[in-house]
């Protein structure tokens, strides 16, 4: 009796001094991170900082990996409130304020005087150094004032138009002939053409399909734990990243060659390349090979993955609510009525009156998030929703949460563009390509591309999902785990 009383005694005394030590661990990042504030800590938002070196991402990649993603901040909202929508963390190696309110949001996307950039290096490793996300805010400036007019000018955006339109054409009739897809994997292939060909200039099959398994790879890598070993999905995409950079300084070398020796190529299109190689600042500095070489890594990469799942997604949303499906039809069949003779092809003034087809993007946009979270850092001590932010923190502005508000949008989950009638969200309330200075430069692009696929799929055509019970997974982008697995069925042979 005396030695199992002993053994329980001993027991007790290692389990709780294993607590102990639990407690200890989990309170290391707040005493290492915190304890610097001094007096300032108390300032703080709610929230905690987990565990030692991995902070909150293992309960951040088990909700995303799970089939209720909201649960990550559901926690927080019941053991803090919702408002006022800012907390403290560690995520992504660094300690950070979560912000998940309009308000805070909009001050944190609108002032780039005190919050500059914020992305984890890993993603800037990944992106460029050049990139938008690794660049300082004159940089940024100077680049996107470079940049804007080839992607989302109003010339530009007309120029595209007849390939985009001539490859959903062809796309959506080489699919209704080939019985069961990936619809998913379907799409991206179409918006990667189209990204390629308008910024490389390229439509050679082999090619394409080779940068766009790279790029699936290094996608992969963007928002996994910085683990350069083999087998994980950094690794990979760093890997994946070398390939990209290595075709691309071929492809510069070529045309920088060319352009000194002054050769042309007869019947060649002027492409972005091209573009981003002659262009010059008003004083008359050029762009450096690993500025445009980042510049269009990113946008190859952004232009496809965001196009291709948001489209997925209308296309999904249309066929699964028959009274939005036959409004956005009666839309499209409206503008070829209205066509006048000898008009072949949409225009841009078609496009941009495409009123309700507009909505259906818009609430797609919405429920979906292309992107989860956006990142800056503070520049100095701040006030944000009367708590402290401290400098050097990092500043995640969560999209997810803000544009998912029940507040804000009633029934937020369900799919219903005539909320959008006669309705202008207030600043800070939807952001589906962020906000602010560094608002996403390839918005107008990517929409352009969504509504000219939905409008003659509407006008032909029908998807039938062979697995609409598909799981879902959210990372690194919301979609079917079987990539949505379906028919395209020509349903009309309208005349468009």
């Amino acid at each position: 009796m005396a030695e199992s009383g002993l053994l329980w005694v001993g027991f007790t005394v290692l389990l709780g001094g294993f607590f102990v030590f639990l407690g200890i661990l989990k309170n290391v990042n707040a005493w290492f991170y915190e304890s610097k504030l001094g007096e300032k800590r108390f300032n703080l938002p709610p929230g905690d900082l987990g565990w030692p070196l991995i902070g909150n991402m293992w309960t951040f990649l088990r909700a995303f990996k799970s089939d209720n993603p909201d649960s990550f901040f559901t926690n927080y909202f019941q053991r803090y409130s919702r408002k006022p929508g800012v907390y403290k963390g560690f995520m992504f190696g660094n300690p950070c304020i979560m912000v998940t309110a309009p308000e805070p949001a909009k001050q944190v996307l609108m002032d780039d005087e005190n919050f500059g950039t914020g992305w984890p290096k890993s993603t800037v490793e990944l992106m460029g150094k050049k990139s938008f996300i690794g660049i300082s805010d004159e940089e940024h400036k100077r680049l996107r004032k470079l940049t804007q007019a080839p992607v989302n000018g109003h010339e530009a955006l007309s120029v595209y138009i007849k390939f985009i339109e001539e490859t959903a054409v062809s796309s959506l009739e080489k699919w209704s002939g080939m019985g069961e897809i990936e619809f998913l994997t379907e799409i991206r292939r179409f918006t990667f053409r189209i990204i390629m060909h308008i910024f490389l200039g390229t439509e050679n099959d082999q090619v394409i399909a080779a940068l766009e398994k790279e790029y699936t790879v290094l996608n992969h890598g963007v928002r996994a734990m910085a683990i350069d070993i083999p087998g994980f999905a950094y690794h990979r995409a760093l890997k994946a990243r070398k390939n990209l950079v290595a075709v691309f300084q071929s492809a510069v070398n070529e045309r920088r060659q060319r352009k000194a020796a002054g050769i042309s190529v007869p019947g060649k299109r002027k492409d972005m390349m091209d573009a981003l190689l002659e262009v010059k600042d008003e004083k008359g500095r050029e762009l450096s090979d690993e500025e445009v070489i980042d510049v269009l890594l990113m946008y190859l990469n952004a232009g496809h993955e965001s196009s291709g799942h948001i489209t997925m997604w209308a296309t999904i949303f249309l066929q699964k609510h028959p009274e939005v499906f036959k409004k956005a039809k009666a839309e499209q069949e409206e503008v070829i009525k209205n066509r006048p003779p000898g008009q072949k092809g949409l225009t841009l003034k078609e496009l941009r009156n495409l009123d309700y087809i507009s909505k259906v993007v818009d609430e797609t946009l919405r429920i979906i998030n292309i992107s989860l979270m956006v990142f800056r850092e503070a520049r100095k001590d701040l006030n944000l929703g009367g708590y402290l932010v401290p400098k050097g923190w990092k500043v995640l502005v969560w999209f997810r949460t803000v544009n998912l508000d029940p507040e804000i949008y009633p029934n937020p989950m369900q799919f219903n563009p005539s909320r959008w009638d006669n309705y202008i969200p207030k600043p800070g309330t939807y952001l589906p390509f962020g906000a602010g200075g560094r608002l996403c430069p390839g918005n107008d692009l990517a929409k352009l591309e969504i509504t000219i696929f939905l409008h003659h799929f509407l006008l032909n055509y029908q998807l039938e999902r062979l697995n609409p019970g598909s799981p879902l997974m959210y990372l690194p982008h919301t979609r079917p785990l079987d990539n949505c697995r379906a028919r395209i069925r020509k349903v009309s042979s309208a005349a468009t």
